[in-house]
């Protein structure tokens, strides 16, 4: 029998929680630690909600590992026995002749996934809360979902804590280093502790634990912003989730109360964060108008008055693809950062293959693409 390894986990948060789980589940001793504790709301995972779904705007790369996703989060689901996903559909919206649109159309044959193709008359129809331009079609992907984030990673956590796993909350982590003779000393204010490998998931705060990674992450400040609808009847016909790539690249999800529609924009209109222990929390009148103009094209029964404003950080590298695997030249050292707004929904795979990595040294599932120049593929 395999001698179950020690593993530091730091970051508990979207991708660490779960791969906590995962670690625990497979018998290794598991150390976490965050800087707070899981489901706060300091860094990419607030706002209660995030969509997942199997109908993919990027590379179809990604298709084998969110249907992994979908089968853990079903797993999780029902070992912690809290509702975290609805299955709601999720509308991908954006011109028609546009390259993410086509590639999003023959993926989604190619792999057979469970989608209807909707024109501008036939969203109309059944989906009147939006407005479809000429030229433009939507796809629903009938796997979509609901997510509920703070929940998800407080589930996660939990979970693996009942399974053994010891975390420590509000206990940054300083250094960590390659240890003489092999593992990994993980500093904190308390001292230093001895693993046989960690898993770096400290989303937003990757550059200043890891400054010297290979790759940059651009750390952006983004704001969700929720909205009434004008007519009793907008969730009508289950409101599914949705994300148009043109000709805003925005995102919105109803809200759990069926009350209010949160809208989310992409990153390249948000400002850099400098220092993520420093985030600037408060939204300018000036920041809204790109809501304000997307909800007059496309959604004109939401009011374009926000009732609810809430300010988070994610980490985008170049490619849109995150850093997945080992540090070069450090096979006791994996990272898992950068995951572009696209990754709360593939967590659960993520905390699967850092467990692979961890206790194995490799990975069976294909994530050759996700990990850039300079980060060693596993």
């Amino acid at each position: 029998m395999r001698i179950p390894k020690r593993v530091a986990v730091i970051g508990a948060g979207s991708m660490g929680s779960q791969v906590m789980w995962r670690l625990a589940a497979r018998g290794a001793e598991v150390i976490g630690y965050d800087r707070y504790a899981p489901g706060h709301d300091r860094g990419a995972a607030g706002g209660e909600t995030r969509i997942f779904r199997a109908v993919h705007l990027g590379d179809p790369g990604y298709i084998p590992l969110l249907h992994l996703a979908d089968r853990m989060w079903d797993r999780l689901q029902r070992e912690s026995g809290f509702p975290l996903r609805r299955r709601s559909g999720c509308l991908v919206m954006g011109d028609a002749d546009s390259p993410p649109m086509r590639l999003l159309l023959s993926a989604s044959t190619a792999h057979r996934l469970d989608h209807e193709v909707l024109d501008q008359e036939a969203l109309a129809r059944r989906y009147p809360q939006h407005r479809l331009p000429t030229g433009h079609t939507a796809v629903l992907d009938r796997l979509g979902s609901v997510i509920r984030p703070e929940a998800s990673i407080q589930a996660a956590a939990a979970r693996a804590e009942q399974l053994g796993a010891r975390l420590h909350r509000y206990t940054p982590v300083r250094e960590i280093a390659p240890a003489p003779g092999g593992g990994v000393h993980v500093v904190t204010e308390h001292g230093t502790d001895h693993v046989d490998a960690a898993v770096v998931t400290v989303g937003p705060w990757i550059n200043t634990l890891l400054p010297d990674l290979p790759r940059t992450v651009d750390v952006r400040r983004l704001i969700s912003s929720w909205h009434l609808p004008t007519r009793h009847d907008w969730f009508a016909g289950g409101a599914p989730a949705f994300v148009r790539s043109t000709p805003h690249d925005c995102y919105g999800l109803p809200s759990p109360d069926g009350i209010s529609v949160k809208l989310g924009l992409s990153f390249a209109r948000y400002l850099p964060v400098p220092d993520p222990e420093r985030l600037d929390r408060t939204v300018r009148p000036e920041e809204l108008a790109t809501f304000r103009e997307l909800i007059a094209e496309l959604m004109p029964d939401l009011n374009p008055d926000p009732i609810r404003l809430s300010v988070y950080m994610e980490g985008y590298t170049t490619s849109g693809n995150p850093l997945v695997g080992h540090l070069p030249g450090e096979d006791d050292i994996i990272v898992m950062v950068g995951f572009s707004g696209s990754g709360f929904k593939l967590s659960p795979a993520m905390g699967e293959i850092a467990a692979d990595l961890a206790l194995d040294g490799s990975t069976e599932h294909p994530i050759g693409f996700l990990a850039p120049a300079g980060v060693g593929a596993p």
